[in-house]
């Protein structure tokens, strides 16, 4: 009999089409992570740490950097669409790579209900007497539609909405300015950073919750089957997103705090950002955060909806998925259009999910993939490949560990909630690798690369 974990010998696999180059898949990134990002938790981060959410940003961006890093040297090696699940898989062995990909999709999935959420906590507040859930099922609707149609058709979207943000940052840098200039006596510019109250505790804490805003650069290791010259174009964004998105967090933040100290007047943690708004610019720069922020929430949705389907397309076709249900691909659009119309389904969990519990489910997920993918930049270059004399072992051994140990301290940083939630579902997950491999009796399927690793000739020009 065969197995029914194995493809039939002569069958190709389903592919994707080589179409983004450099700008399309920053930009993709860069929606993913949307830049207003930084007030989706900026109530709550902002009451954590006591007034001192952009030293929290500082601490998640430099371990994001050292992770960003691992991911650009592993899709190197693996220019294909499994992210860290690929990664872990061929360095660790295909049980270790499932359960990464296992967490992995713990934040893939959570996140883009946790932009349904915000786009029916905003748009509720907006619009009181329309309710939010409506808005939330419209948003699903719109954002899957548009990724079964196809990612040129996302990535152009993404596009606009990214310069929609933009021009809302500018004008509001212009006036959080103005505001802390017309301040008789203004805070410190660098009372944010560090004064009374600072904790260091509480600032960890904080920043564990703020890795779900980095998420677009490992977002962007997911279009690798779909980027002419991956192994070139895919790390070069990796970086890019991470620091610019970084930058423009730590920015946004700063601003936030000079031009409204008074965080403890916030009249709702999840929808603080209105109090900003309306402190800084009245109800002209709140309408103009309103409808900013959920383009961003919804560019961000296509994207993270673009990654979470690829994912899932990548373990239905090793069949550590069920192949006939997630392994599919649209024969006229070439999206996997049966994972795309899943991730909508699930998505419809955000009418019942907090927004605390979902953002920390987020960076639990993400902090575990992050740091088995250091762990496999070792594994693969320094351990497999011997590359370990000098600048190899700086940036194959001692960057990747810094990476390692970042990671693990945000993590322990998180809530028991968020531990108790996450372990069951790595449980779960356990307990589907234990059916797949029968008692372990028979292999993890893993992903066959002769097909997927292969640039074609005219992509590498």
């Amino acid at each position: 009999m065969a197995n029914p974990q194995t493809a039939p010998a002569g069958i190709r696999k389903p592919q994707l089409k080589r179409t983004l180059g450099l700008p399309s898949v920053v930009f993709f990134g860069l929606a993913y992570m949307v830049p207003l990002t930084v007030f989706t938790t900026y109530g709550i981060v902002t009451e954590l740490t006591s007034g001192h959410l952009p030293a929290a940003y500082v601490v998640t961006m430099v371990a994001m950097i050292f992770t960003a890093v691992a991911y650009a040297n592993m899709v190197r090696a693996y220019p294909v669409a499994g992210s860290a699940y690929t990664y872990v898989q061929q360095s660790f062995g295909a049980s270790t790579g499932f359960l990464a990909g296992w967490a992995l999709l713990l934040d893939y999935l959570f996140l883009p209900m946790l932009n349904y959420m915000v786009i029916g906590i905003y748009m509720g507040v907006a619009f009181p007497a329309i309710p939010a859930w409506i808005w939330v099922v419209a948003a699903i609707a719109v954002v899957t539609t548009f990724n079964v149609i196809g990612i040129r058709l996302v990535a152009s979207a993404n596009m606009i909405l990214i310069a929609a943000q933009a021009v809302f940052i500018g004008v509001f840098l212009v006036m959080s300015l103005g505001t802390y200039a017309g301040y008789a006596e203004p805070i410190s510019p660098l009372a944010p950073f560090y004064s009374d109250g600072f904790d260091a505790s509480t600032i960890f804490a904080g920043a564990a919750i703020l890795c779900l805003s980095f998420l677009g650069f490992d977002a962007v290791s997911t279009l690798a089957e779909e980027t002419r010259d991956p192994r070139r174009i895919i790390p070069r964004a990796i970086l890019l997103c991470t620091v610019l998105s970084g930058s423009i967090y730590l920015g946004l933040s700063w601003l936030g705090h000079v031009a409204f100290p008074d965080w403890m007047s916030f009249t709702d943690p999840d929808s603080a950002a209105v109090d900003v708004m309306v402190h800084v610019g009245g109800s002209f720069l709140s309408t103009f955060f309103t409808a900013a922020y959920v383009a961003g929430c919804i560019a961000s949705a296509m994207a993270s909806q673009v990654s979470v389907s690829r994912i899932l397309l990548s373990m239905g076709r090793d069949g550590t998925l069920p192949r006939g249900l997630f392994g599919r691909i649209h024969p006229r659009f070439k999206t996997p259009y049966s994972a795309s119309l899943i991730v909508g389904a699930v998505s419809l969990v955000a009418l019942v999910l907090s927004l605390e519990l979902a953002s920390s489910m987020i960076s639990f997920g993400a902090l575990i993939a992050f740091t088995f993918v250091n762990l496999s930049v070792i594994k693969h270059y320094a351990v497999d490949n011997g590359r370990r004399a000098g600048m190899d072992a700086v940036k194959y051994i001692v960057v990747p560990l810094i990476g390692v140990a970042l990671c693990l301290w945000l993590w322990t940083s998180l809530s028991a909630t968020t531990f108790v939630v996450g372990l069951i579902w790595v449980g779960l997950g356990l307990l589907h690798l234990i059916y797949l491999t029968r008692l372990f009796r028979r292999p993890t399927p893993t992903l066959d690369f002769s097909e997927t690793t292969e640039v074609p000739e005219e992509s590498r020009n």
